[in-house]
This record gives C-alpha cells, sequence and structure tokens, in this order.
C-alpha cells in the first residue's frame, strides 16, 4: 500500500488529460476532475479538507511570531494530508497569525474567515494543472488580506503579485514533483522576507528538517532543501 496517496485505498493516485464527471466516493456528489486513483477513486477537495477548522483553534491561541511552527502545528492535526488542498488555507493562516503575533495590524478572527475562503477556491493539482501552486498563492492572498488590497489597489495590488511570484519563484527552482510540505515551507520562508523587507513586521524563523519524507512517495531527496540529508545535525520539525 503507497503512503497517503488515494484517501481510500491508499493506491497512486494517476492524472488525466482531460477533466472528466466523477463521483466523490465520499459525498457521493459529481465534479469534473482530472484525478483519480489508480482503482479509479476520487475525493472531492471539500472532503479531502474534512477537519480543516481545527486549524483555527490553532491559529487564535498560538502565541508564535515563526509561522513555520505554527504551520507545523497545523500539519500535525489528525485531519491533514501529506498533500491537498488543505495546504492552500494552511500557509495563509499561519501567516496571518504570526503576523499578528509579531504586531502586525489585522483582524484575526476575519483575516482568518477570508483566507478559508479564498484558499478553497485554489483546487488540489492547482501547481501542476494552473502553473501556480496553491502555496504560493496562498502567500499572495495573505499580503492581499493584510494590506487591504483589491482588484482598484496600485501598491498594495503590486505588492500581492511580488508576493505571489517570490514564492512560485522560489518553488520553481526547487522543480517538481510536487510536495506540497516542501511548497508551503518555501512559501512561507519567501513571505518572512516580504513582510521584513515591505511591511515592517518582523517574524520569526527557524531551520526547518522536514519529518514527512517517508510519507511522500514522489519525495527528491538531498534535492530539496528541508531534507534531513542536508541537515544532520537538527532534529525534524514535525
Amino acid at each position: 500500500m503507497k503512503n497517503d496517496e488515494c484517501l481510500i485505498c491508499g493506491e497512486s493516485l494517476e492524472y488525466l488529460e482531460q477533466d472528466e464527471l466523477m463521483e466523490c466516493a465520499v459525498c457521493h456528489r459529481s465534479f469534473l476532475s482530472k484525478t483519480r486513483c489508480v482503482r479509479g477513486h476520487y475525493v472531492c477537495d471539500e472532503c479531502h479538507r474534512q477537519g480543516l477548522d481545527a486549524i483555527f483553534g490553532v491559529c487564535l491561541t498560538d502565541s508564535s511570531r515563526d509561522p513555520a511552527a505554527i504551520l507545523d502545528r497545523m500539519m500535525a492535526l489528525p485531519f491533514c494530508h501529506m498533500h491537498g488542498p488543505e495546504h492552500h488555507i494552511m500557509v495563509g493562516a499561519a501567516l496571518l497569525t504570526a503576523y499578528k503575533n509579531a504586531g502586525g495590524k489585522v483582524d484575526l478572527d476575519r483575516a482568518l474567515f477570508e483566507i478559508r475562503n479564498r484558499g478553497r477556491n485554489v483546487p488540489g493539482g492547482a501547481c501542476g494543472f494552473w502553473g501556480a501552486c496553491g502555496a504560493g498563492i496562498s502567500t499572495g492572498m495573505f499580503v492581499s488580506i493584510v494590506t487591504g488590497a483589491t482588484p482598484l489597489a496600485e501598491d498594495t495590488f503590486s505588492l500581492a503579485h511580488r508576493m505571489t511570484a517570490q514564492a512560485l519563484e522560489a518553488i520553481a527552482d526547487v522543480g517538481g514533483p510536487r510536495c506540497c510540505k516542501r511548497d508551503s515551507y518555501l512559501s512561507i520562508e519567501q513571505a518572512i522576507k516580504m513582510c521584513r523587507e515591505k511591511l515592517g513586521v518582523e517574524m520569526e524563523s527557524h531551520e526547518i528538517v522536514c519529518a514527512y519524507a517517508a510519507k511522500n512517495n514522489q519525495c527528491i531527496g538531498k534535492r530539496c532543501p528541508y531534507s534531513r540529508a542536508n541537515h544532520p545535525k537538527k532534529e525534524a520539525t514535525a
């Protein structure tokens, strides 16, 4: 059995050239999708994110200024899978929490509600099918929320786009195949830099060492900046 691939049977996923109408094996609703497992099982994004609201308990009680550390606590929750669209919300939520704890001006309750609504519109597989990883996009949502950017804004419009671009560039520099953990960490590290340089908010960071390699069938090993092989004297983050 594979590690954390199909949520129904554990087998590998396959990606189709065109959308097909599929019935979710959990909620039994039908959706167009390019993704299913080799046995034909399909789980929709909403069912994949079941239990996501548990992250808001973390966000509203955590006092850390380190968004990667907050993200680690979210990823340790039972609902979170190795890969999945939950990361498209968790990255922005972790950043909003650390930003508030570091002195950034934001109504955290309202901001978390907003990141949930925005992030849930980025589907699983966006990294491959859109050319834009949802974790990277989540950093742009974060900057948009804390700066009050809208489609009619000037400076904040630019800043939100620049944030997404920097996160996606970092993800592209490492390359594929996808890893939601790696891409989330890469995105958060870029957002920490952006907040310090452009928003004047100094969040904290730590040396990240991945604890999920054994669960990732497509782990790129030493090519990943967070591989334990590249940090032999450090403990894993989770």
